[in-house]
């Protein structure tokens, strides 16, 4: 039986409405909680832009989409997933297609999403031992 994650509201921040992921099992790295500008990865709070697989997390340097570079993007198909998930906040914004397209021609999937999907698709795809990675930029949270 897999694990099923549930959503509760920790705490309302004006339109920005913080979660709690609750599993009877969690793999490592799972995503605990998020918030407005901060992640709860385990038991550690992050609240600067992240990269985490099953078995890293690491300090991203983009704040933003606006931000993003090819050396950012080539450091996360460096880590060989089978499917990125970027993270831009809030809300959904889109980086250039230009950037995607070298992780494409390596055969990685890429979905961007704002931060509460790309948290649930993380978990939901650790719990299926898929080779994941998700990054979540963190600088764009008040807009």
């Amino acid at each position: 039986m897999r694990p099923v994650a549930h959503l509760r509201p920790r705490e309302r921040l004006g339109m920005v409405t913080a979660m709690r992921f609750s599993q009877d099992s969690f793999a490592a790295n799972s995503i605990r909680a998020y918030g407005d500008g901060e992640i709860t990865i385990n038991d550690k709070i992050i609240a600067e832009s992240v990269v985490i697989t099953p078995d890293t997390i690491e300090l991203w340097a983009p704040r933003s989409v606006t931000e993003l570079t090819d050396e950012h993007m080539q450091q996360l198909g460096n880590l060989q997933p089978e499917i990125i998930i970027l993270g831009t906040g809030p809300s959904l914004r889109f980086p250039a297609p230009a950037l995607l397209a070298g992780l494409q021609t390596q055969a990685i999937g890429v979905e961007v999403m704002a931060h509460d999907a790309a948290c649930r698709t993380f978990n939901i795809l650790l719990a299926e031992d898929r080779r994941v990675v998700v990054a979540l930029m963190m600088g764009g949270a008040k807009t």
